[in-house]
């Protein structure tokens, strides 16, 4: 009986160690409709008619901006994102779309290589190049955006890593 008396506290604090980090974790920014569109850009790109009008929340590196008469679009490099709808930078590209953003957006605000997450609605495709290759840009009308600092990328994110062996870590 001791014995068993003995293991009730590591019974009861793996489930509070685990509640606890979860409970770090920063919420979504971005709230998804129940008809949210889940495929991936590169995915919509080979039906765009079948997404059209769908809401999306997608995130990516940020490639280009370019600022014209009336609104500006935004390239962005699509990655996963996480429960925080923070783009999954670590993860393999899911292909290429465009923010379609109102007005004016000043380019020093969005930055080549920065990550940003993003909630619109899809308004169709456009073809362009990526490089010499010709290539298919899913639209997505810009309702809310967001630029992810270093800070906000990091939170949340456990610290201890465990291992063996000699690493060198550089943020």
């Amino acid at each position: 009986m001791r014995t068993r008396l003995a293991f009730l506290p590591i019974r009861l604090a793996a489930p509070a160690a685990l509640l606890m980090l979860a409970a770090c974790a920063p919420a979504p920014i971005y709230k998804a409709s129940s008809a949210a569109v889940t495929a991936a850009p590169f995915q919509v790109a080979q039906s765009p008619e079948k997404f059209s009008n769908s809401q999306v929340i997608w995130g990516g590196r940020i490639v280009q901006v370019k600022v014209l008469a009336d609104h500006s679009e935004i390239e962005l490099l699509a990655y996963p994102l996480d429960a925080s709808q923070r783009p999954k930078a670590n993860d393999s590209g899911s292909g290429r779309f465009i923010a379609v953003m109102p007005g004016y957006v000043e380019p020093l605000d969005y930055p080549s290589g920065a990550l940003m997450t993003v909630d619109g609605k899809l308004g169709g495709s456009r073809a362009g190049k990526v490089g010499e290759a010709d290539y298919v840009f899913p639209l997505v009308s810009v309702a809310q955006s967001h630029v992810w600092t270093t800070e906000e990328m990091n939170k949340g994110r456990n610290n201890v890593h465990f291992g063996v062996g000699l690493g060198v870590g550089i943020r």
